[in-house]
């Protein structure tokens, strides 16, 4: 068996064109008048060859150096956050592209020097970045992709398929009158919103009131879902499993029962829900089908001809247990 790498070259003669032509085709370049035809069979012998462009010589070229940044969030996230980052390092990995697990700290410091030293050609984390990381990746003027951003349209837009299951597991219970809790930290403000927003426009289109807002803490809590439950709340939708811990911590404070008084879901599927009291009901994630859109993603930003790739699995399910 050869262990001869095929080039551009090789490409080119078997297809019979330009080595040009084959780099404007591979690499999707606009402006350019290449017939469909010609595409299809640089393609073609690309495929044939096993043809894969060297990364290393194009991001050399750019003065990049080929690595992707992948941020680890300090927020509870369970296990999917370590499960994806290591799948698309390993994913990434077969294209020749190396990409570093950066976990983030509470003043985004090192995220913001290893986006200053590895000079990265993007960034990629599950949810949004905030604040002085994300101002570091704007200012670098690199990609940043997140389950959110628009180079994962094929995942569609998380926020709104996870609200709608969580809205339509506790509407099928009989609630309506529903409550929203963001974590009592303050910077993961926008992870709560991004989640809030998929919820809202459930109930928008149940025909049901906004849910009620509010922060909890371990020492806000028990007023909080106290006042709730005055006001008519029967659930409460957690902007994560971690909050969702905390409700609970201020149902048994206030002196009432979850899920007689108080409905309670969670979203990130974590290992603790399941031996909560009660065990929580929250939403899970696939994270193959995020790993398999994330990398096609990924190859587009750093020239690989677009690969859209269609989810085959539901990435978001709904993990029933007794406190709903």
């Amino acid at each position: 068996m050869s262990s001869h790498r095929p080039t551009k070259a090789d490409v080119a003669r078997l297809a019979n064109v330009s080595t040009a032509t084959v780099s404007y085709v591979l690499n999707d370049v606009a402006g350019r008048s290449i017939s469909e035809r010609t595409r299809e069979a640089v393609r073609r012998a690309a495929d044939e060859l096993g043809y894969r462009p060297n990364l290393a010589a194009r991001n050399l070229a750019r003065g990049a150096s080929g690595v992707v940044l992948y941020v680890v969030p300090r927020v509870a996230l369970g296990e999917l956050a370590m499960e994806v980052g290591s799948r698309m390092t390993t994913a990434l990995a077969r294209h020749g592209v190396l990409q570093i697990l950066q976990f983030e700290t509470e003043d985004d410091s090192n995220v913001v020097d290893a986006i200053a030293d590895l000079n990265p050609v993007a960034v990629t984390s599950l949810f949004p970045l905030a604040g002085p990381a994300l101002t570091a990746v704007q200012a670098a003027g690199i990609p940043h992709i997140h389950l959110g951003s628009a180079e994962l349209n094929a995942l569609g837009d998380l926020h709104l398929a996870v609200g709608e299951l969580r809205v339509d597991h506790l509407t099928t219970r009989g609630h309506r009158h529903l409550a929203f809790a963001y974590t009592g930290v303050s910077r993961w403000r926008p992870l709560g919103d991004y989640w809030l927003t998929g919820t809202t426009e459930a109930t928008r289109r149940r025909g049901l009131p906004d849910p009620v807002v509010g922060s909890v803490s371990a020492e806000t809590a028990a007023t909080i879902v106290a006042q709730w439950h005055r006001e008519g709340v029967t659930a409460v939708c957690a902007q994560s499993d971690e909050t969702a811990f905390v409700v609970l911590h201020g149902i048994r404070l206030a002196g009432l029962r979850c899920p007689d008084d108080l409905a309670v879901m969670g979203v990130d599927a974590t290992p603790t829900a399941e031996v909560s009291f009660p065990p929580l009901t929250t939403v899970g994630f696939d994270a193959g089908a995020i790993v398999d859109v994330a990398v096609a993603a990924m190859l587009s930003e750093l020239g690989y001809p677009r690969v859209v790739r269609q989810v085959e699995v539901p990435i978001a399910s709904v993990i029933a247990r007794d406190s709903t």
